[in-house]
């Protein structure tokens, strides 16, 4: 399991589906921890009752069904699917609203979703996910990609509440994926995944309540992440590109030799 674990996180975000559907042929015994222990990359599913989309991950599935955060329904539809409590689902409701109009100002467009269920602390937990299509086909496009992707997982576990402090644990997860094909820059293709857990006490205020902790942890984390990953995939990319193909005007800049 570890090595297979170790394996998975060297594969390419891309590649990611076709090497988990082998694993799990390889290790059926393993089938439940490996779904639930390898982030996949995310698909989008249209809730024909609310007509919004919703996107499917291991957090809102039962069997082959999965929820939708819009209107509480599994698709295609199941009888005996769980659902968070009426307390719970009006958090849920308020955080997808909420998240939209994050997503759309940081990302200008996409998809979002939220997903709340309580664990067996006495507490709950929310997922948080963005799925972002850069392709040349997507909405919002700017043109510039073939291919591109971009995936952002956040689960937060909320502890009980104590003398008016609550633990939140953050496990955040980034994938990663471009592909570009024009004349200007040729063929080139970079896809990588990063992932970064957080730990807080915060006061929980009778005002903003866990909405309003858990979203400034996102947001602080989303902008480490993305630091992150300019100065790792980008910034070394550019680095070898530049040493390997420098510029016509750095060489025109070197001093000849003697």
């Amino acid at each position: 399991m570890e090595a297979a674990l170790g394996l998975m996180r060297r594969i390419p975000p891309k590649h990611t589906e076709t090497a988990l559907s082998a694993l799990l042929g390889l290790l059926p015994h393993y089938s439940s921890d490996l779904l639930s222990q390898v982030d996949q990359p995310l698909q989008v599913l249209c809730d024909v009752d609310s007509g919004k989309e919703f996107i499917l991950c291991e957090y809102n599935r039962d069997a082959d069904s999965y929820r939708s955060p819009w209107s509480n329904k599994y698709h295609p539809p199941l009888e005996d699917g769980p659902h968070p409590s009426s307390e719970l689902r009006k958090l849920e409701v308020e955080a997808n609203e909420v998240f939209s109009i994050y997503r759309d100002q940081y990302y200008e467009g996409g998809s979002s979703s939220v997903y709340m269920w309580e664990d067996e602390n006495e507490g709950f937990v929310a997922c948080f996910l963005i799925k972002k299509d850069g392709s040349k086909a997507a909405y919002g496009r700017r043109g510039y990609l073939q291919e591109g992707s971009w995936d952002a997982i956040h689960v937060i576990e909320v502890g009980p509440e104590e003398e008016g402090i609550t633990h939140y644990c953050l496990t955040s997860t980034v994938m990663l994926s471009l592909t570009t094909n024009n004349q200007s820059s040729g063929t080139f293709s970079l896809s990588g995944s990063i992932r970064r857990q957080a730990f807080m006490n915060m006061d929980l205020s009778i005002a903003d309540g866990h909405l309003c902790n858990m979203g400034k942890m996102i947001e602080e984390m989303e902008s480490k992440l993305r630091n992150s990953l300019d100065q790792v995939y980008f910034g070394k990319t550019k680095e070898m590109v530049c040493t390997l193909r420098p510029p016509a005007e750095v060489l025109q800049m070197r001093i000849p030799d003697s």
